[in-house]
């Protein structure tokens, strides 16, 4: 961009822009004389040409012309979405002054963002670029809307970048294909934003260098189309040879394709006590027993690690911790619903689960639900959210992995959705009440922002419904249709996050184009299969564990240990506050008391979020009252405090009833004592070396019981207890 220029420079500017202006006149003159009817010379389109210059130079981002109120009085649409309203506020308000058809060069549409006058946002373009150019030849034709085309496809070439090395640069080409069967090269006009820019740099004119290793992307857009380039970098200099590797299933296939091209070497596979805990954690959010370990650790079988898995989907385990996952994702809490609601709420779930009714007809009902919520618990889905806008973005984050609230104001600037969609799926769920009775009024609208009419019902990106028909059958049914593109990637993707500790879309509710998968082909595969199985969740649950991926060891090699999402080994995960509770009450003996519910209730088992436990406050359980992807952070500092010196294992350690104190009472030796907690614990044996530890340490204790409670406070806050590896 050009520099400041002073006042002299200015007016040489404005001389040779009027001068240009003037010979753009003529040239256009002659040309139309000159070519005749049968050759016309194309106008400037405002639509496909000015647009793209404003959007290219930032004058309609949110920073600057694009911000809900404008900026010094000029207020364009957000990057270009309404180039009809652009198209006013520049030719019409402001008494014209935008642009001088008598005087081009003088348009301060042209003056302002070349600088010629004192502009807020500097110079966004040069007076001799072909911006200028362009701007000038558009306004010296009369500065008129002809939408003489319109795009129809945007695309990018190549498809995907791959550099050898950080360094390399890769020239990539922006090509517009439009309703009059013309192609144009739009590199120049198109913005090209990449995710990190530390990892790469991407010149105007499309030069892609890379910065540093890994897989990377670029958010590239041209008017309203947006699309993610990917940049792969390998990881290291040569090739990986991953023909060895087992692949159990199409899972394996790619995630080896994937590190191939990455150059990723794996891991080892886990050894059988890693498996059986990693994999009761995730399916159950239970420690398996001793007896369980130990019976498990004896099996001669060759397809043990199956048996186990069916056998723990099979259990009541199961049923209350994906119960629990439910729950989290639907927001069952007592705040929105009451306590008879919530828990009407939860009892339904849990029959979903134990029954294993496919997801498709758990979601249609939630969506269909009417009655006293009291009784009919699927109608607390409704009750969820506040209000029809608030319902409209819970339905989308949670059943679609949408975030279709950036549509409220404007249209998503990331993504296909527009405020039609916003307020249209909005509208259908307006006639919806939502107290203790769920029912259909006979009246309800929500307000369109931008026409100030009623909104039309929608289906997203679909099109309109009937006003004033009951939208939510139309609804359930694309939702959950095996044509919908998103539905099955949502779920999947969280069912991948629950047992691989990451989505491979993230954040979980966040599926768009711009925010790619890290492994695209694996989660469409997914999302098929998932389909063709009949939305079972226990299928997909069980082809996940199945897979040599999830089964390889947590601890990185040195070739690996930057990898934390390509699956080259396990991903080390806190254990859930609910589940974290549970472990140290199944280790300790000594079971929690949730207000007045039976003793022995577990924490995974709790029908409302807000059932008080200071315990599960401190380890950070999700209060449902939005949005939960995340589970409690490892390593957090309140987190670590209250684990080191609350009562949630204090208390127990201590417990003269708890299982440490009976069997010191009972004359337990210490070898047995010692091999019984690690396998509570860790699922596993003592090492030799922590077997000699230990057994040195107690034996030398003037205070044997001291030493025993050490040893157990030490177990339950190792950070292989708090975690699933």
């Amino acid at each position: 961009m050009a520099p400041r220029r002073d006042f002299e420079a200015v007016r040489l500017l404005k001389w040779d822009l009027m001068f240009r202006s003037l010979l753009l006149s003529v040239a256009l003159g002659s040309a139309a004389l000159a070519s005749g009817p049968e050759a016309p010379q194309p106008g400037v389109d405002f639509d496909t040409q000015i647009v793209p210059i404003l959007t290219k130079n930032g004058c309609n981002a949110g920073a600057c012309h694009g911000a809900a109120a404008g900026r010094g009085g000029f207020r364009l649409s957000l990057l270009g979405a309404d180039p009809a309203g652009d198209f006013a506020q520049i030719t019409r308000e402001l008494e014209g002054r935008r642009v001088n058809r008598s005087r081009p060069a003088e348009s301060l549409l042209l003056a302002k963002p070349t600088e010629q006058l004192a502009h807020g946002g500097g110079t966004r373009f040069d007076y001799d670029s072909s911006e200028a150019d362009t701007m000038l030849r558009w306004i010296a034709e009369g500065a008129g809307r002809l939408r003489r085309r319109q795009l129809t496809r945007f695309e990018v070439h190549p498809a995907e970048v791959f550099a050898e090395r950080p360094g390399d640069v890769i020239q990539i080409r922006a090509v517009a294909h439009f309703s009059d069967q013309s192609s144009e090269d739009v590199t120049a006009s198109t913005v090209f934003t990449p995710s990190d820019e530390a990892a790469l740099t991407v010149s105007d004119g499309g030069q892609v260098t890379a910065r540093s290793r890994g897989q990377h992307s670029i958010v590239v857009r041209y008017l309203d189309r947006v699309l993610a380039l990917p940049v792969v970098v390998p990881l290291a200099d040569h090739p990986v040879d991953l023909s060895g590797e087992p692949r159990n299933n199409f899972v394996d296939e790619e995630i080896l394709a994937s590190l191939g091209v990455l150059r990723i070497p794996v891991s080892a596979p886990a050894d059988d006590a890693r498996f059986a805990r990693r994999i009761a954690l995730d399916l159950t959010g239970s420690l398996l027993s001793p007896d369980e370990a130990r019976q498990f650790a004896a099996d001669p079988r060759p397809d043990k690690r199956l048996r186990l898995t069916d056998r723990l989907l099979g259990g009541e385990r199961y049923v209350d911790y994906w119960t629990l996952q439910w729950a989290q994702l639907f927001r069952v809490q007592s705040g929105a619903m009451q306590t008879e609601g919530a828990r009407a709420f939860h009892a339904w779930l849990r029959t979903q689960v134990a029954g294993n009714v496919s997801f498709d007809r758990m979601v249609r009902t939630m969506l269909l639900a009417e009655g006293d919520s009291y009784d009919v618990g699927p109608a607390n889905f409704s009750r969820a959210a506040g209000g029809p806008r608030e319902q409209a973005e819970f339905v989308s984050e949670s059943l679609l992995g949408i975030r279709l609230r950036c549509a409220n104001c404007h249209d998503h600037p990331l993504d296909r959705w527009t405020q039609d969609d916003y307020h249209g799926l909005a509208a259908v769920f307006a006639r919806l009440e939502r107290g203790r009775q769920v029912r259909l009024a006979e009246r309800g609208e929500v307000t369109h922002p931008r026409s100030g009419e009623p909104a039309v019902p929608r289906i997203p990106g679909v099109g309109f419904l009937s006003p004033g028909t009951d939208g939510r059958p139309r609804l359930a049914q694309w939702i959950t249709s095996p044509d919908n593109e998103f539905f099955a990637r949502a779920v999947v993707n969280r069912l991948w996050k629950a047992l691989m500790g990451r989505g491979l879309v993230e954040p979980a509710d966040d599926l768009r184009a711009t925010n790619p998968a890290t492994h695209p082909r694996l989660l469409d595969r997914l999302a098929g299969d998932f389909a063709a199985h009949g939305y079972d969740v226990r299928h997909t649950l069980r082809l996940i564990a199945a897979s040599a991926a999830y089964q390889r060891d947590s601890r990185a090699t040195a070739a690996n240990q930057a990898d934390d999402r390509f699956y080259s080994h396990a991903l080390a995960r806190a254990l859930p506050a609910e589940v974290l509770a549970d472990a140290v009450a199944d280790v300790t003996g000594v079971p929690d008391r949730y207000a007045d519910l039976p003793a022995g209730t577990r924490a995974v088992a709790l029908f409302d979020s807000k059932i008080p436990s200071p315990a599960l406050d401190a380890l950070g359980r999700c209060p449902r009252d939005a949005a939960c992807e995340a589970s409690s952070v490892l390593g957090g500092l309140s987190k670590t405090l209250y684990l080191i010196n609350g009562d949630l294992i204090n208390a127990k350690v201590t417990a003269g009833d708890g299982r440490l104190h009976v069997r010191l009472a009972a004359g337990t030796a210490d070898g047995e004592l010692l091999d019984e907690f690690y396998l509570r614990a860790l699922g596993r044996p003592p090492s030799a070396d922590e077997h000699v530890f230990w057994s040195e340490r107690i034996s030398s204790s003037p205070d044997r019981t001291s030493a025993w409670e050490d040893f157990l406070w030490s177990l339950l806050n190792c950070h292989e207890f708090r975690t699933n590896h």
